[in-house]
């Protein structure tokens, strides 16, 4: 069985026995079973390995992250849970594997991420590995994408960097020595 499936018949169970608990009188219980039935509801929308993956990447540790992802199944994600799912294993495959990293990253496009912001941080990888592929035309485009995608401009700076990087080639050769 599903644990996605138990878990929302936990909190509809709890969401139950709230209503009788007001209609039997008891308000100070039932609020908190109320407020219990809130945080079953959260764990039932998310997936905690999947916040603790968020978590450690904040925390910018790695190898924690990795362990915590390596531990999920995609399968048993929602859908939309998998879009990030694929766009943090693909964050952390950038530095080890280019072609593994722009496939996770593609998923992730696919799958579908909610808030542009992280569209555009996805964009924004892919326009480096298309970079580091000599494909500065692609990098390009999906530069434009992720300016555009970004209104708030927090990837401005990175945005620029590797603007910089496709159109001037020979300062990130110097880097590189």
């Amino acid at each position: 069985m599903d644990t996605r499936i138990l878990k929302i018949l936990i909190a509809a169970a709890s969401l139950a026995y709230a209503v009788k608990l007001f209609v039997d009188g008891y308000w100070g219980a039932g609020i908190g079973m109320v407020l219990l039935t809130a945080v079953l509801v959260l764990v039932a929308m998310r997936s905690m390995r999947m916040i603790m993956v968020f978590l450690k990447m904040r925390q910018q540790n790695v190898a924690d992250a990795q362990k915590w992802i390596d531990r999920i199944s995609p399968n048993r994600l929602w859908k939309r849970q998998r879009g990030y799912y694929h766009f943090l294993k693909g964050s952390m495959m950038l530095e080890a594997n280019y072609a593994l990293a722009e496939t996770e990253l593609k998923l992730a496009l696919s799958e579908g991420l909610k808030q542009d912001h992280d569209k555009a941080a996805v964009k924004l990888n892919l326009a480096a590995i298309a970079a580091m592929k000599k494909r500065p035309k692609i990098a390009l485009i999906l530069l434009a994408e992720a300016k555009r995608l970004d209104k708030k401009g927090v990837l401005k700076q990175d945005i620029r960097t590797i603007e910089q990087n496709i159109r001037n080639p020979r300062t990130q050769m110097r880097r590189r020595r």
